[in-house]
């Protein structure tokens, strides 16, 4: 959690891929109204993000961070400015494993991802909506070079809490982990103890759900979901088969939302820690 508090038990849940689609917006708009959602992460060069801003600014108290897309998404940036990174299109590697290489050991490529995640910042500072956190998409804010960016161009922006994704099984990424709350809390950066959905990433239903809010541990949990109305066109293909309209329902349901109640957590967004 950073620098705070640690006894008092807190709840999070996120909607990321703000912007990515009507039928996400839509889900985000729901959720929040009639559900237990408490923040959302917005894409800022994603093809329906003005539409995000636009219900955003009608939705007081929740968090709206920024999702900073480096991997399997739209630039913000065109490609003549940062072409060490993106297709003709402006479309970022879609193989992680490759960009991530590529961002470590290539000057040019961190130059134009500098530019781009500094974008990134401006557009989201541009729409007027206060920065509750940042994450990124696929969590590549464990990328050693994604993160230091991220925080070096998040002190002009006011950046305060970053998401931790751990939780609690990810055996391969803890010396990463390791690393990013270390350097969170060098940068005086709050984050959550936990991210719950991880593991159910594209299948959050109510099931899902209630059994994380029947046993929340003490300190922050993240609970991370995809909603929407429905499928819609131009999603990832890595994303087939998510069940996007399950995750709205759960954040609805209310089973879920008397278990969220009886969990003895406040529930906040990221600004609740900071």
């Amino acid at each position: 959690m950073g620098p705070g508090e640690r006894s008092l038990k807190r709840l999070i849940v996120t909607a990321d891929d703000f912007g990515a689609s009507m039928a996400v917006n839509e889900a985000v708009e729901i959720a929040w109204r009639d559900g237990i959602l408490t923040a959302t992460s917005l894409m800022a060069g994603a093809p329906a993000a003005d539409d995000a801003v636009r219900r955003a600014k009608s939705m007081e108290g929740l968090g709206i961070g920024l999702h900073v897309v480096v991997v399997r998404g739209q630039s913000v940036l065109s490609p003549d400015e940062i072409g060490a990174i993106v297709d003709r299109n402006g479309h970022f590697d879609r193989n992680l494993v490759r960009a991530g290489f590529r961002y470590f050991f290539c000057p040019a490529a961190r130059r134009a991802l500098r530019a781009e995640i500094r974008a990134q910042f401006e557009a989201f500072a541009a729409t007027g909506l206060a920065l509750d956190h940042v994450n990124a998409h696929n969590h590549m804010h464990l990328h050693p070079t994604v993160l230091s960016l991220i925080l070096d161009i998040g002190r002009d922006f006011g950046l305060r809490a970053v998401r931790l994704p751990y939780d609690g099984r990810s055996i391969l990424l803890r010396p990463w982990l390791w690393l990013l709350k270390r350097r969170l809390r060098r940068a005086g950066i709050v984050h959550n103890d936990r991210l719950a959905g991880l593991a159910e990433t594209g299948s959050m239903d109510r099931h899902s759900m209630i059994a994380i809010l029947e046993s929340l541990p003490d300190g922050t949990t993240e609970i991370m979901t995809h909603p929407a109305t429905g499928d819609w066109e131009g999603r990832e293909d890595d994303a087939e088969g998510y069940r996007f309209a399950d995750e709205l329902a759960a954040l609805t349901d209310n089973v879920v939302v008397a278990a969220a109640d009886a969990s003895g957590a406040r529930r906040c967004a990221f600004t609740g820690i900071a």
